[in-house]
């Protein structure tokens, strides 16, 4: 390697001694007669929280979850009906396809691997035969982060029928975008009708908004049949509504019989789904969005702010989650199986808080429960009770029922409604009772004494309560 000239080192030499240098940050000068000591004492960052956020609480459904956890730990007996988790294991070939992917340790595709979006775009088709590409999908850590990063991403106003959901008013809040709840009816089943959904739109017509339908439903365990679904999509693309459609528990349809409004309103439906309802992962934290290709600018936006934030979701739990989304036996066994215990379980609690006097329909979908209790509200009044919220404290505190107030899915806080889920017993022992069931029993009460004697034991300390108003 050759030297460099003399005179070339001596001239860059000159013009660094003639060159202004960075001079150090002034020194605060000390006040007069100031205690030296109290210059190197630490004082109070300055902060201050987002006017979003102010004002939020942790979300309701994980808050009942560790307060029950913590009665449990006081020695309390608690029957937790609060936190709606799937009681049943991840099914064995997908825990399997973790294990073998275990070594996985790359970054993946900000949009999700590629062969996972492959399989949801054909499992979509599978099941619903809605014809979407690879392309078309976006993978992220749970749909709760998904549904999140849309209303960062989409200007415009959130539709929520009430009751709906915890998380998606406060999400809504957080983005600082507008909700609106849709009041819905019990006379109705609680859903959602293309008169409410047209009254809200007609009279801004061209607003630009997003329609939240989530079913089966959380919190009521209702679905939508194929003529409701219709009649809702006529609505939708009179006023041009994108439509969120959150069938997380599409799967858990008691008879197998889910239908996606994608079927109807194909090109302004995104299609929200994941493994935690109805694959028993929730703690793996994989959702999937499907897009019409129409609404790809919307995909394009949230994959530039995934890539931003989250950057990608696990490497082994998308490798796996092509082993579930794929199908075949082992997959189609183990839902018809969680199917049949939900399908036990579900009548057999309404059934007995209706002779209680609550009001309530069998469920159709996931599991969880929505009943009224305004028959009980002179006799809930006489004991100091006048809102679903102390109603829920007070039935914590009497018989250790862990259930969640109807005002935190959006109802009036004087409404008497509350949300339950019937999920607290062993999913895994469930499932293999199930196997020897017939497809058409229903509340067998052999079964539910050996399977389900937990949960059924809560919903019996709930309604001889009531009952002893």
């Amino acid at each position: 390697m050759s030297a460099v000239p003399l005179e070339v080192v001596e001239e860059v030499a000159s013009r660094l001694e003639t060159t202004p240098q960075l001079q150090p940050y002034p020194q605060a000068a000390a006040p007069p007669h100031a205690d030296p000591d109290t210059l190197d004492r630490p004082v109070r960052p300055h902060v201050h929280i987002s006017l979003n956020i102010r004002g939020l609480s942790q979300s309701s459904t994980l808050a009942i979850n560790e307060r029950s956890a913590r009665l449990e730990r006081e020695g309390r007996k608690v029957f937790r009906m609060g936190l709606g988790q799937s009681p049943f294991p991840v099914p064995p070939p997908v825990v399997e396809a973790l294990k073998a992917n275990a070594h996985q340790k790359d970054y993946l595709p900000v949009r999700g691997l590629n062969a996972l979006r492959e399989a949801v775009a054909a499992y979509h088709h599978r099941a619903q035969g809605i014809e979407r590409s690879t392309d078309d999908v976006l993978i992220g850590p749970g749909s709760k982060e998904l549904l999140f990063i849309l209303q960062l991403c989409f200007y415009g106003d959130l539709l929520v029928p009430s009751p709906s959901w915890v998380s998606y008013a406060p999400q809504a809040a957080i983005a600082g975008r507008q909700h609106r709840w849709i009041d819905t009816r019990r006379e109705d089943g609680w859903r959602l009708t293309p008169e409410a959904l047209d009254a809200v739109c007609r009279g801004d017509p061209d607003r630009p908004r997003i329609l939240i339908l989530n079913y089966p439903s959380n919190p009521l365990g209702v679905t939508y049949s194929p003529e409701q679904l219709q009649a809702l999509a006529r609505v939708a693309r009179r006023y041009g509504l994108v439509v969120l459609s959150d069938e997380i528990y599409g799967e858990v349809h008691h008879q197998g019989r889910h239908a996606s409004i994608a079927r109807w309103y194909p090109e302004g439906t995104i299609i929200s789904g994941g493994l935690s309802k109805w694959a028993g992962a929730g703690g793996w934290r994989l959702g999937t969005f499907t897009f019409p290709p129409g609404l790809r600018g919307i995909l394009d936006a949230m994959a530039v702010v995934a890539s931003e934030s989250y950057t990608s979701v696990s490497a082994p739990i998308q490798h796996a989650a092509i082993t579930a989304f794929s199908g075949g036996p082992d997959m189609a066994e183990y839902l018809a199986c969680s199917r049949r215990v939900l399908r036990q379980i579900g009548p057999a609690v309404a059934a007995r808080l209706r002779a209680a006097g609550c009001d309530l329909d069998d469920p159709e979908g996931g599991f969880y429960l929505f009943p009224d209790l305004s028959a009980f509200r002179e006799r809930l009044a006489a004991r100091g009770i006048h809102d679903a919220r102390l109603l829920c404290e007070r039935l914590l505190e009497d018989t250790g029922v862990a259930v969640l107030p109807g005002s935190d899915f959006g109802r009036a806080p004087t409404e008497l409604s509350l949300r339950l889920a019937y999920v607290n017993f062993d999913g895994a022992r469930a499932l293999a009772g199930a196997a020897d069931l017939d497809d058409e029993a229903v509340a067998d009460a052999g079964f539910l004494a050996a399977h389900c004697a937990d949960s059924m034991a809560g919903i019996e300390r709930m309604a001889q309560w009531l009952e002893a108003l």
